[in-house]
């Protein structure tokens, strides 16, 4: 057995594949981040550690016997502060969080070309220079400053490490994913805090005494690098050729394109070292929307809506279309990178029932995800078709909807839980077992879903007008 660990926004997850690659058990616990002032999103790492017992408690004894290898996936951007024993010595900062923003301004003005992504504050250069200003305590009593999948490593094994994925993500590592220690030294940032890279599919420890006994695992586990959740999932879904393009639903959305050459610098995209064997690809160049599970979560939940009641209302044929909903609540990257914006429901009548705004909620999004798509085409990349992953689109009519507005053929992975899949294999190679070679016959299969069958052209470019308009509002 192999064992994946996924820690999400929203929940962290298990999953084992048996020594063919076929899931036998996987389960899910939920956590909540917290709010503490306006644009801030935090969470207590012991929350996640107490998700990944509970999800480990429901498989059965001889199952969590066999395991044979571990591998680790995680959210990406944010940072936990850590003893050298792993104790977070404060809340985790998520990558949803916006209080940086004026850190930003500290980074120097050929950073988009160093690091392959323009500077945003929910990643953990902006952030770290944030704490090192107002926290300067927590600061110097930090041994590590990790992301959340290297913070589990450190539990699990006593020794931290980073990895490419996750480091290309931090705003302090150049496209290799290498420390930048002339960037740490401008930004005033201790080399000491970051630990050593290692390979996503190489031995980086092995699971210790304590853990193992705290876990109920067999000790001496070898665990993998792993890598952040994106790259994961891609590689968990069998997303490994050169210009293959997938759109994943979840808190946020991204869309995905395998690069097996360094793409060029946008100031709108995102570029990150992929997982896996060093013959795949290295890097895969995204759209990443901030606001799609979240608005869509906040929508439904303001409404008071059980998801059923959500889709049935939205989709109903005798709801108008007259509203229009920004996602934005925590602002947006792909493709306005705008911290400040927040969302807004335009064009609410007397008729706007419920239906109707949950309706404007599903457009929003997919107008949010078109735009993120633009900026990958004004871009030069070449798409003509997305894989469709992640557990939020799975209702049919919302799978017709993207591919209407997004003018994209699409087709279904069946992965619903990719990250967690995609640990697991890392490392079940981490262990030895699989090769590079295993990973096509590996891969989960993919249902075509169709065509788009209409356009909403005028609707997306009101839409876009909308964000101009609103740009600004918000200081």
């Amino acid at each position: 057995m192999y064992l994946g660990l996924d820690i999400g926004t929203g929940s962290a997850k298990a999953l084992l594949l048996d020594e063919t690659g076929a899931t036998v058990y996987e389960a899910s616990a939920a956590y909540q981040p917290l709010s503490p002032n306006a644009g801030w999103s935090e969470i207590d790492p012991g929350l996640w550690w107490q998700a990944l017992c509970d999800c480990l408690s429901r498989f059965p004894a001889n199952a969590r016997a066999a395991i044979k290898g571990i591998g680790l996936s995680g959210q990406m951007h944010g940072v936990v502060l850590s003893d050298a024993d792993g104790n977070a010595l404060r809340p985790a900062i998520l990558w949803l969080d916006t209080r940086a923003r004026a850190q930003l301004a500290r980074y120097p003005i050929d950073s988009l070309q160093r690091l392959g992504n323009a500077p945003s504050p929910g990643m953990a250069g902006p952030i770290l220079v944030w704490l090192a200003e107002h926290e300067p305590l927590s600061m110097q009593a930090a041994r590590w400053a990790l992301q959340p999948k290297d913070w589990l490593r450190l539990k699990l094994t006593g020794y931290a490490n980073a990895e490419d994925s996750d480091a290309t993500g931090t705003l302090l590592a150049d496209r290799h994913g290498a420390w930048d220690r002339k960037l740490l030294a401008q930004l005033g940032l201790p080399e000491s805090l970051f630990a050593p890279t290692a390979s996503s599919a190489k031995v980086t420890g092995c699971l210790t005494t304590q853990a193992a006994a705290v876990l109920d695992l067999p000790a001496g586990i070898p665990v993998a690098g792993g890598g952040g959740d994106t790259p994961v999932a891609a590689f968990g879904s069998g997303l490994i050729q050169d210009g293959a393009a997938q759109l994943t639903t979840g808190s946020g959305a991204q869309i995905v394109v395998i690069q097996k050459s360094m793409p060029a610098a946008s100031p709108v995209l995102n570029c990150y070292r992929t997982v896996g064997p060093e013959n795949l690809p290295r890097w895969y160049l995204m759209a990443a929307m901030q606001n799609a599970g979240v608005a869509l979560e906040w929508v439904r939940h303001t409404l008071g809506l059980d998801w059923q009641e959500a889709y049935a209302k939205a989709f109903s044929a005798t709801v108008n279309d007259n509203v229009f909903f920004l996602p934005y609540l925590s602002g947006e990257r792909t493709p306005w990178m705008d911290s400040r914006v927040r969302g807004a429901w335009i064009g609410v009548g007397p008729d706007s029932d419920a239906g109707a705004l949950m309706r404007s909620a599903f457009f929003g999004v997919a107008f949010a995800i078109r735009a993120g798509l633009d900026a990958l085409l004004d871009h030069g990349v070449s798409i003509t078709g997305l894989r469709l992953a992640g557990g939020g689109s799975v209702y049919r009519p919302w799978q017709q909807l993207l591919m209407d507005v997004l003018q994209q053929p699409l087709s279904a992975v069946a992965c619903p839980n990719a990250s967690a899949r995609g640990a697991a294999i890392l490392g079940g190679m981490a262990a030895g077992h699989w090769q590079a070679s295993d990973l096509a016959a590996l891969a989960p299969t993919c249902e075509p879903l169709g065509a788009p069958e209409q356009t909403y052209e005028d609707a997306y470019q009101r839409f876009r007008d909308l964000y101009g308009r609103l740009a600004g509002w918000f200081i």
